[in-house]
C-alpha cells in the first residue's frame, strides 16, 4: 500500500479519523487491546490537549472525530505508543498473531520488526454541523450495521452513550 496522500488541513479543527488494524486483523476484539487504545487516548487528552467529539473501537479498527493542537502528532503518538504496548503484550502471552505482524509487515518498515496499524488515517476535516452529525452516526451506528448490537447504546467502546448524557469511558466533547 503506498503512502497516505490525506493530510490535515487545519489541525486544531475536528477531523475524522480512522485507524485501521494491519490486514483488519481483530486485534481490539480483545477487551485489553481496547483498554490499551482507550489508556492512550486519554493521555492524549490529559497531557496533549486532544479534543475527541466522538470515538468507536471495533474489533479491526477505530474512528475517531478529534481536534486540538498537534493533531497530526497525537495521532502518529497514539499509533507508536499502542502499537508497542499490543506487541509487548502479544510477546508475553505467546500469541500467534505476533508471526503475522511480522508477516504482512509494509517492506519499507525496516525500523521494527512488527507493523500493528496500516499506513494513514485519511483526516477528513468536519466542515460544519451536518457533516459533525453524520459522521457520528456512522461511527455510532457501526457495530448496528454489523450486527453486534441493535442499539448504538449496547457497544460499550463508543461515544454514544456520551451523546445522550450517560457515562461514557472516554470524556467527549458533545458541545460543538
Amino acid at each position: 500500500m503506498g503512502r497516505d496522500r490525506y493530510h490535515f488541513l487545519e489541525p486544531d479543527a475536528p477531523h475524522f479519523l480512522t485507524c485501521t488494524a494491519l490486514k483488519w486483523l481483530p486485534l481490539f476484539a480483545q477487551p485489553a487491546n481496547a483498554l490499551i487504545l482507550l489508556d492512550s487516548l486519554r493521555f492524549l487528552q490529559r497531557e496533549r490537549g486532544l479534543m475527541i467529539h466522538g470515538y468507536i473501537i471495533m474489533e479491526n479498527h477505530c474512528h475517531l472525530i478529534a481536534g486540538g493542537p498537534g493533531l497530526a502528532r497525537s495521532i502518529s503518538s497514539f499509533k507508536s505508543f499502542t502499537a508497542r504496548k499490543m506487541v509487548d503484550r502479544m510477546r508475553e502471552r505467546n500469541s500467534p498473531a505476533l508471526s503475522l505482524l511480522v508477516w504482512y509487515r509494509s517492506r519499507h518498515k525496516r525500523d521494527r520488526e512488527h507493523q500493528v496499524w496500516q499506513e494513514g488515517s485519511h483526516p477528513e476535516q468536519i466542515e460544519g454541523e451536518t457533516m459533525m452529525r453524520q459522521k457520528l452516526d456512522y461511527i455510532h451506528n457501526n457495530p448496528v450495521k454489523r450486527g453486534y448490537v441493535d442499539d448504538p447504546l449496547c457497544w460499550r467502546y463508543s461515544s454514544a452513550r456520551n451523546y445522550e448524557g450517560l457515562e461514557g469511558l472516554l470524556d467527549v466533547v458533545t458541545d460543538w
